[in-house]
């Protein structure tokens, strides 16, 4: 039951910081473009996703490729765990660790926020 109460306060809060993240993204983007020079270190990383479901999965990668200086280049096969993969472009990273870290903090909070009774694929390794 508390879990039914909670979730419209959680999809508000995930929806609330996910535009704030969106905000800062742009503005580091924009920065970017307006001043001289080049600020951008690209990386690829791959990223094993705690999702479950096709849904969760699919708009995980939708909310990382529409933020600025992110985008999903690729789907990879599932392990062997049942762990969905993907890979994923930054513009604005030097530490691999903390651009997944921090991937893996958005896909947590969309699934925390946005599923009535969250379940995560703890097989999933940073």
């Amino acid at each position: 039951m508390k879990d039914f109460l909670t979730w419209p306060f959680r999809i508000l809060g995930f929806w609330a910081w996910y535009a704030k993240e969106f905000t800062v993204a742009n503005v580091a983007v924009i920065k970017d473009v307006v001043t001289v020079g080049n600020d951008a270190t690209p990386s690829i990383v791959r990223l094993e996703c705690l999702s479950f479901t096709e849904g969760f999965y699919t708009l995980l990668a939708a909310l990382i490729t529409i933020t600025p200086g992110t985008l999903v280049v690729g789907a990879g096969d599932t392990t062997s765990k049942g762990v969905r993969v993907m890979y994923v472009h930054a513009l604005y990273y030097t530490d691999i660790d903390e651009l997944r870290s921090d991937l893996r903090e958005m896909e947590e909070r969309m699934l925390k926020g946005l599923m009535l009774r969250p379940k995560l694929n703890k097989e999933a390794t940073l």
